[in-house]
């Protein structure tokens, strides 16, 4: 017996009970665990035969889920140059904030709240928003939009603030200003140096003790071309170091946006498939003396 579930709707409720030794059961959840705390404590995650969820030690990680590819992260076509960027700062902040979701686990809102009474911020969400985007803008269908990407790519650092904190939870937060040819200063995945394109690609938030002292450093490279230009170095070159990122990448069997390749749902159920089927072999293959002498597990 085959079982599928999606992390989401999950109820420990709705689970086929009796479980007996022979039946898979699969979870797809690619969500955090913002959406469901049940899947994330050991003795509800370890029901599952099969996993496909953020974390790299899924049977099939998602964890770049909302990476295209290497391509995009080379990608010059939204950079701004950074003497533009300069000039740009008379009117823009050296930081903007984009989040229309507010006060989520992370309690992210309430870091930014007090990173602004040190450093100017520009926020565009619902979130401690204190500028407008154009209107045809607003929405969440315009956040792949390339009138936005285009806005967000005017400034030096994007505040990428996810909204929970968990090894290899990683999503468009991180990847878009990267992207774009912007620093993220990245709040989330205490793993996320595993991940990055290369040593000094974002600034991260877990190594400054307060607010403050990250303000200091955000406004240090703001005022120093040689030391901002450091991380976007890898950018302008088209140099991705990390083999990590490179390995995951390459390797997955899924692809993002491409109609090409199977999409992550598909591969995890072809997955799931192939191993159910691969059981059901082994049993069939099994000795005969194993029933003969009742060495079948009981359930």
């Amino acid at each position: 017996m085959k079982n599928v579930t999606k992390g989401t709707d999950f109820n420990i409720d709705s689970l086929p009970l009796p479980r007996k030794a022979h039946h898979d059961w699969a979870l797809f959840h690619e969500e955090s665990p913002k959406n469901n705390y049940k899947l994330f404590h050991q003795p509800v995650i370890t029901l599952f035969n099969y996993t496909a969820t953020f974390s790299r030690h899924s049977h099939l990680p998602l964890t770049t889920q909302y990476l295209e590819g290497t391509e995009v992260l080379k990608s010059l076509r939204y950079l701004v140059p950074l003497q533009s960027k300069n000039n740009l700062r008379k009117s823009l902040a050296p930081l903007v904030y984009v989040q229309s979701d507010c006060d989520p686990p992370s309690d992210r809102d309430s870091y930014v709240r007090e990173l602004m009474t040190y450093i100017e911020v520009d926020s565009y969400g619902e979130c401690l928003r204190n500028k407008a985007l154009p209107q045809q803008l607003n929405g969440p269908a315009s956040m792949d939009a390339g009138d936005f990407y285009s806005i967000l790519a005017q400034y030096k650092f994007i505040l990428a603030f996810e909204n929970a904190v968990c090894d290899d939870y990683i999503t468009e937060k991180f990847w878009r200003p990267l992207k774009l040819g912007v620093v993220p200063v990245y709040y989330g995945s205490p793993s996320i140096a595993d991940w990055l394109p290369s040593n000094r690609s974002a600034i991260l938030v877990s190594e400054f003790s307060h607010p403050r002292e990250l303000a200091s450093y955000i406004r240090q490279l703001d005022h120093d071309d040689r030391l901002y230009q450091a991380y976007i170095e890898w950018k302008l070159k088209g140099e991705i170091s990390n083999q990590r990122l490179l390995t995951a990448l390459r390797e997955r069997k899924w692809g993002v946006q491409d109609i090409k390749q199977d999409n992550y749902i598909d591969a995890f159920e072809c997955m799931v498939c192939t191993k159910v089927w691969d059981n059901i072999r082994l049993q069939e293959k099994k000795p005969y003396w194993d029933d003969y002498w009742g060495l079948e597990k009981r359930v």
